[in-house]
């Protein structure tokens, strides 16, 4: 028998599994002309790209676009559209425009906190400013025979960030969710419209994935067949695709965001074009500039020093055509970090120059996250974001600098999670990949500044509501007192720079053990929702204190001058070693250390807050719980420490959830 008679039935099978195949996937993709992709309409959301990458997650393609974007537009690309959150109210004359047509396409459409209200009014339904905003993790009633809700708790726990509420609900909707009473989801699901005030997209919305299941699979009946390239890959190709057979400069912080961005500029187009700087601006941590340069060079990364502290101290900018500085007499946190930025795109200019580096060959390149941009209201990451605080690499001057194509940001679309995941797979030690965030400006940003001046304090009637939300919460005797600072914020995708609000308890206890956590954190979540001019609340140890106490409302000169920054980095230090003998840096995502200008009566003397910090979005959070994420002992040893530092009052701990309170401080 010949070869080929022999072949034959083994043909025959190859040609059964091909036609096989082949049926199969004629089978799969019958009536599947429908395009699979989701546009996010973006009315200026804090987390507008939480909700793409929550998408994205689920296999599902999307595209974020503009709000006002016309249902030509949209029309035979798009199978379901999702309208954001965004800081504006959809019944003034300046709302952000919206073409309602869209609404009439027949695709599933879900709005979110902004685009849920949005829904509503241009179908009729009211909106109005509510009396009070929240802006925080609350318990939802939901109907779970909605499709939007359904295998999902009658009652669970939801992000709300609002001012404005759902006052009627819309002809043909019903309402599927409350809180506190308020309607806060609709739907009409014969026309395929669902609405939620709270935020899906968010983890503090504990069963927000399965919302977003429901309404891309069950209501959008789309396939989730979306498998995105790598975003490793992708990272490399965007550098070798901007650099060409040019060279890069990058600035090494000593955070986890620039040094992935190192190895991957290293990785990208080889270690001799790559030209690593770390710019000690005399804001570091303690010892920290040698260790992120013994760090980087084990990897194959000759990073190059530069030690510019009092150039840092001395420089100026233009902020909205005022002169702002010298930094070491600034107060203003905006300024800081503006005259932080461009001094150090000024001093990378020098740094090219002493590389004999040729300006026009070379690209800067940055760890900026979508975070950053976020926050900074950069277009990059929404056309309507608000700016809750600049950061250091998303200034003017970076800006000009992107306009001119000469800055590389290969981690734009990524989220500090992302990073970490990313930094292993390029082979960075485990202690660098697992680093606690460290901003560029560093400790310059964790010093609330102050001339001396007491800030405005809070009106008779603000304090009177605090000391309502005490009492209601606890028949302990507890004080408080209004802290002489204003700390950043975010609510309602706004910036906020708002008072600050310490309990004490009736006596010093012996141990964090002894406090009722539960309490003062309840009591934390309720204080910024009733008083509209607070969006910080904390625990603060030692004797009561409350507003009839002497030298309560104390400040001390502080400045960003060294002697400041030294006693930062005593009690900073503390907490960081700290941190590693409890094994603490996996369960704690951010710990930062803030001093503010407090002095309690001691002439001279401030105060330190400490923020343990929980989020794996670092968009939204939770503090640390003493005694479940962070150990008493911990805790205590922390405080301990801090108290022995020279010119320390008292110690608080961070109570405030983000939102309304910011990670930082400042």
């Amino acid at each position: 028998m010949s070869d080929n008679v022999r072949s034959l039935p083994v043909l025959a099978a190859a040609a059964a599994v091909t036609a096989a195949a082949a049926w199969w996937w004629f089978q799969s993709q019958k009536g599947t002309g429908k395009p699979q992709k989701v546009a996010i309409l973006d009315a200026g959301a804090q987390y507008g790209k939480l909700i793409d990458r929550r998408v994205r997650e689920l296999s599902v393609e999307s595209d974020v676009l503009p709000l006002d974007t016309s249902p030509e537009q949209l029309r035979g690309k798009y199978g379901a559209i999702i309208i954001s959150g965004g800081p504006g109210s959809c019944y003034q004359a300046d709302a952000p425009a919206f073409n309602p047509a869209v609404l009439d396409m027949g695709l599933p459409v879900l709005g979110v906190c902004y685009g849920y209200q949005l829904l509503n009014f241009t179908q009729g339904g009211g909106v109005e400013k509510s009396a009070r905003r929240e802006d925080l993790q609350e318990t939802v009633d939901v109907d779970v025979t909605s499709k939007l809700m359904a295998g999902t708790p009658a009652s669970q726990k939801c992000l709300l960030t609002h001012g404005d509420s759902v006052t009627r609900v819309a002809s043909g909707f019903r309402a599927v969710g409350w809180s506190h009473g308020a309607v806060v989801a609709i739907e009409n699901a014969d026309r395929q419209l669902f609405g939620t005030q709270f935020h899906p997209e968010v983890d503090l919305s504990e069963h927000g994935t399965a919302v977003f299941k429901n309404f891309l699979f069950k209501i959008a009946k789309l396939k989730g067949s979306f498998t995105p390239v790598s975003r490793h890959q992708a990272a490399l190709d965007e550098i070798r695709g901007i650099v060409g057979d040019k060279e890069v400069l990058v600035l090494v912080s000593g955070g986890v965001d620039s040094s992935v961005c190192a190895a991957l500029c290293r990785e990208a187009i080889g270690a001799h074009r790559v030209h690593a700087v770390h710019i000690d601006h005399g804001f570091m941590r303690q010892d920290e500039s040698n260790t992120v340069q013994a760090a980087l060079g084990k990897i194959g990364i000759d990073l190059k020093m530069v030690r510019c502290a009092d150039a840092f101290a001395k420089a100026t900018t233009d902020v909205r055509g005022k002169l702002a500085g010298p930094l070491i007499s600034t107060t203003s946190p905006e300024d800081k970090r503006m005259i932080i930025g461009d001094t150090f795109m000024r001093v990378t200019e020098a740094a090219v120059r002493d590389l004999k580096l040729d300006a026009d060959r070379i690209y800067l390149a940055q760890g900026t996250l979508r975070p950053d941009l976020i926050e900074s209201g950069s277009h990059l990451a929404s056309a309507k974001a608000d700016v809750i605080k600049t950061h250091h690499n998303d200034t003017a001057l970076v800006r000009q600098l992107r306009a001119q194509g000469k800055i590389v940001e290969p981690l734009r679309d990524f989220h500090k999670d992302e990073v970490r995941e990313l930094g292993a797979a390029l082979g960075l030690p485990k202690h660098l990949v697992w680093r606690q965030p460290f901003p560029g400006p560093g400790l310059a940003i964790r010093v609330l500044c102050s001339d001396g001046v007491v800030p405005p304090r809070l009106s008779a009637a603000d304090l009177a509501k605090v000391a309502e939300c005490v009492k209601l919460y606890t028949k302990a005797k507890l004080s408080f007192v209004e802290l002489p600072v204003r700390t950043v914020g975010v609510q309602g995708d706004c910036r906020s720079y708002k008072a600050a609000i310490a309990l004490t308890l009736p006596a010093r206890c012996k141990s964090s053990k002894e406090v009722d956590w539960t309490t003062l954190f309840a009591i934390a979540r309720a204080i910024p929702g009733e008083v509209m001019a607070v969006s910080r609340t904390c625990f603060m140890w030692g004797t009561p204190v409350d507003s009839s106490t002497p030298g309560v409302e104390g400040v001390t000169k502080t400045y960003c001058d060294q002697p400041t920054m030294d006693q930062l980095r005593l009690a900073d230090a503390c907490v960081s070693t700290l941190m590693l003998d409890h094994g603490l840096e996996h369960t704690l995502s951010q710990v930062p250390v803030v001093l503010f200008p407090a002095s309690f009566g001691v002439p001279g003397n401030r105060s330190v807050a400490i923020r343990p910090f929980i989020t794996r979005d670092f968009m939204t959070g939770k503090p640390a719980v003493p005694g479940e994420d962070l150990p008493f002992k911990a805790l205590d040893d922390m405080v301990t420490q801090i108290e022995a530092v020279p010119g320390i009052s008292r110690v608080v701990f961070d109570l405030t959830s983000k939102p309304p309170g910011t990670t930082e401080w400042e």
